[in-house]
């Protein structure tokens, strides 16, 4: 080989060989940038701000679960809000909502109706709904157990007399889900230094009715012994169920989901008055009666119960002494009714 081409070679190599290093420092250098120190300041954090934990209809009764505290900007705290540090949940316990509150949105102070406060019961009563009172003791309020905004149960417990002394006793359930507004005249729960609710035996009952429903726990509070049966949140949810499964309520299929959560809240709330259970004393124990005794006076004023007598067909009565004309009986089946002294002809088609 010429030696001139040699020296060219070498040096061809000598160049891609350096060109290989400096572009091998060049990648290692951008992928390895040098650290900096952070001159970052921490982030100031805002006021915290009491908020709906749960969606607030008007009239819910503010229980411990329903607030809570929240970071807020600090430029969008306004005056009427509550403040961590200026204000105390416990306080706020018992208070209703007098305005719609959306979960996540601050409460205000205008928001809440404080017992005591006027229009405070009107508040907490749904639209429609009305408030009644029912006397309660140890064995008919569940031995103090049952609080503000519980869901229960009224169950009637009376006795039928008969005529003959003997009488049947019964209990029936004449109203389901309804919501408890206050006992006695607290709408709050009372707790102890633990902060652990209190069970107190109350004297009354206040509940939140539909105007119908009120008219029969009138009634029936003049037939024999009301009693509380507290059910269970689940009940709720599969009252809920039952309803849509049997089609008494419907959702529009262009509901937004605003809309149809709003509907199953309503329908949740709703107490309901249909015919429920019922238990006779012959189910508990098999010398009580199943049935009502025989009772007489069906006519009124105490006479004797109605004799009926089958006539065969064709029946007519002789002519009344001294040749005046008899009564004008049917040629038919005739049915003949004796209530005490009179007796009557009823025909039978």
């Amino acid at each position: 080989m010429d030696k001139k081409k040699l020296v060219l070679l070498i040096g061809a190599l000598i160049v891609a060989v350096g060109t290989a290093m400096v572009a091998r420092s060049m990648f290692a250098g951008a992928a390895a940038p040098t650290a900096q120190a952070a001159t970052t300041l921490p982030q100031k954090n805002g006021p915290r701000v009491l908020v709906a934990q749960r969606a607030l209809p008007a009239g819910t009764i503010i229980t411990a679960e329903a607030l809570r505290y929240q970071e807020w900007p600090d430029e969008l705290v306004q005056d009427a809000y509550f403040l961590d540090g200026n204000s105390n949940i416990e306080a706020l316990l018992g208070t209703v909502v007098r305005f719609p509150i959306t979960a996540g949105q601050p409460v205000t102070q205008g928001a809440l109706v404080k017992p005591g406060e006027r229009g405070f019961l009107a508040a907490a009563l749904g639209p429609g709904m009305r408030a009644v009172t029912v006397p309660v003791s140890d064995e008919t309020g569940v031995a103090g157990f049952v609080f503000p905004g519980d869901r229960v149960d009224l169950v009637l417990t009376q006795s039928v007399d008969g005529d003959n002394g003997e009488s049947l006793k019964a209990a029936e359930t004449i109203l389901r889900n309804v919501r408890v507004l206050a006992t006695d005249q607290s709408m709050k729960e009372e707790k102890n230094e633990l902060g652990e609710m209190v069970a107190k035996t109350s004297r009354t009952v206040t509940l939140e009715v539909t105007p119908r429903i009120a008219e029969k726990v009138a009634v029936a509070q003049s037939l024999g012994t009301i009693s509380l049966s507290l059910r269970s949140l689940t009940d709720t949810v599969g009252s809920v169920e039952e309803a849509l499964a049997s089609g008494d309520v419907q959702i529009p299929a262009n509901a937004t989901p605003e809309e149809e959560e709003r509907i199953l809240r309503r329908l949740a709330s709703r107490p309901q008055d249909t015919r429920g259970t019922y238990s006779t004393g012959g189910d508990v124990s098999r010398f009580q009666r199943r049935t009502l005794p025989p009772r007489r006076g069906l006519g009124g004023g105490g006479s004797e119960a109605p004799v009926i007598t089958a006539q065969p067909a064709g029946y007519a009565p002789a002519a009344a002494p001294g040749g005046q004309p008899a009564e004008v009986r049917p040629t038919g089946p005739i049915v003949r009714v004796a209530r005490g002294n009179t007796t009557t002809a009823v025909p039978v088609k």
